[in-house]
């Protein structure tokens, strides 16, 4: 046999292996995930008048059935398919839903509730944390489980206090609660970075050097992570609305200038892991200042594109990761893992569920009540009702819990293999119960606790008045006087009178003055002649 026969005979069986290998894993894999993601797509727009069902749950639930399926199709020996991983999910499933939820939401309903979120999302998750923690510590050792550390307990309080911001997209609406879905949605995404530092902060601890310094320490770290995570997004937007408007992307192709977009806010949420920041801030607001500056600066059609694109990926980034939690849910290994009895599962599950509970309550309603202490317009207190909603709407737990949970626990020592393998099953059933439950129950209970009782001339949505109507507010009477214009009012004493208006006014006159010019928006977006839709901007500018 000659030599090039036998070289054309080891590539044939290297192609062929290769072929076996990809036929047999990935390629299985991926098509029963696509098929699953084919069915929640049917299976939602059959149910989208259901106000018990969403996307979120159908694929949940479509997960568990399949796991069950595969489960019994190996004879009970694993349902897995694809395994959990971390990196799939903070690098490719996470970065799309908060950049559009970024790219999407209402940035003056955001920042006019602004306080109320950084003060939930960050002292909220905190108090969180500590009842969590000390919780556990009590009561697991009655239950029995005793092989777990101070470390272990802290870190139970990082992944329990996470949210789902994921949940909460699905069974808010941004037309009809407004303000509940910006704070609630805000709330998530601070809350999550907060959780994240929490969490990566007790990996780092050296528990026999604690010292008193160590809450100031941890109050530094993160307040450097917020601000620096922010600053990072907000430049990456403000870069690629600088590059979109200067270089004209529209003459040639808007196809660069959808990539550009995507690439760049891509390119901000890796930025932000490599520099150990956090990640989900830096692309959120990213999103909010593309869609204040750089989605103005494309053609029509590129924005229409974008708008849908960053939906679209968002849908199935979504789908996906409630599919992949429902399949790990019946993860057969970490099951038989533990030596735990049905009673001890369900005691552990039931205490770490009572603690969520207890732990979003002790913030939800004293900080509520507080910024009604503190505000003095009438008509802007947050009713018990809306506290009511705002406590049950963030009681879901989600996809970032279990991969906490998988970070902690997964990589223990053996003899603390049981009561390890025992917190992250423990972990799913809080995330699965949580995430039908109270995710079937939040639209409908908002119908009747709120959207029943609602008053027709108070909306939710009350906007921040018009730059004319502001102006006037800097004015003493309202109107010139006989001299001339009337003495004005200092914006300090507006500041301090009425805060919110007073920085968007502010905001405004700087924004239009100095950002829009230089970075493009609104009321600056250069004609770019033969583009699609060249014709039509033409027309409407004369």
């Amino acid at each position: 046999m000659s030599t090039i026969e036998i070289e054309t005979m080891s590539h044939l069986s290297t192609l062929q292996s290769s072929s076996d290998f990809l036929s047999t894993t990935t390629i299985i894999a991926l098509t029963i995930f696509f098929s699953l993601l084919c069915a929640c797509i049917i299976i939602g727009h059959l149910l989208e008048e259901n106000r018990w069902a969403n996307e979120s749950i159908t694929a949940l639930l479509l997960g568990l059935c399949a796991g069950a399926v595969v489960l019994l199709a190996s004879k009970g020996n694993s349902s897995k398919i694809l395994v959990f991983s971390e990196d799939l999910f903070f690098l490719y499933l996470l970065p799309p839903i908060i950049f559009n939820a970024g790219f999407q939401v209402k940035k003056k309903q955001f920042f006019k509730n602004f306080t109320i979120i950084l003060m939930f999302g960050i002292f909220g998750t905190v108090i969180s944390f500590c009842l969590i923690s000390v919780g556990a510590f009590l009561l697991f050792n009655r239950i029995g489980v005793t092989s777990l550390n101070t470390q272990d307990y802290l870190a139970v309080g990082a992944i329990l206090s996470a949210t789902d911001t994921v949940c909460t997209l699905q069974v808010l609406s941004q037309d009809e609660t407004p303000f509940l879905y910006s704070v609630i949605f805000g709330e998530g995404v601070v809350n999550d970075a907060t959780s994240i530092v929490l969490f990566n902060a007790v990996q780092s601890l050296d528990f026999n050097n604690i010292d008193a310094m160590i809450s100031l320490k941890l109050l530094g770290t993160f307040l450097y992570l917020f601000f620096t995570s922010t600053i990072l997004g907000v430049v990456a937007g403000l870069l690629s609305a600088f590059i979109i408007k200067t270089l004209y992307f529209g003459r040639h192709s808007t196809d660069r200038e959808v990539a550009l977009m995507m690439i760049m806010a891509y390119l901000s949420y890796m930025l932000a892991e490599l520099l150990n920041l956090s990640g989900i801030l830096t692309v959120f607001f990213c999103g909010i200042a593309m869609s204040h500056y750089t989605w103005h600066n494309v053609t029509q059609s590129s924005r229409i594109t974008t708008k849908h694109a960053f939906a679209t990926m968002s849908f199935i980034a979504e789908t996906f990761i409630f599919l992949y939690v429902g399949m790990d849910a019946l993860d057969i290994d970490k099951w038989k893992a533990s030596s735990a009895s049905a009673g001890t599962f369900i005691a552990v599950s039931s205490t770490l569920f009572a603690l969520v509970l207890v732990g979003r309550a002790a913030f939800v309603y004293p900080l509520a009540n507080f910024i009604n202490c503190i505000r003095k317009r009438d008509g802007s207190n947050i009713a018990f009702r809306k506290q009511f909603i705002m406590w049950w709407a963030g009681l879901m737990r989600g996809a970032v819990t279990i991969a906490l949970s998988y970070n902690q626990f997964s990589n223990s020592d053996d003899e603390d293999t049981q009561d390890s393998a025992l917190m992250i099953t423990s972990t799913i059933i809080v995330v699965l119960f949580s995430t039908v439950v109270f995710g079937s129950i939040t639209k409908p209970l908002i119908e009747a606790v709120l959207l029943r009782h609602a008053k027709p001339n108070v909306s939710d949505a009350t906007d921040i008045p018009s730059l004319d109507d502001l102006r006037l507010m800097f004015i003493e009477n309202g109107e010139p006087s006989d001299m001339g214009a009337g003495p004005r009012r200092s914006s300090l004493r507006l500041l301090l009178t009425h805060p919110t208006w007073t920085v968007h006014y502010l905001w405004r006159k700087f924004d239009d003055r100095f950002m829009r010019p230089v970075f493009g928006g609104r009321g600056f977006v250069p004609f770019v002649p033969g583009s699609p839709t060249g014709a039509s901007d033409e027309a409407s500018r004369t």
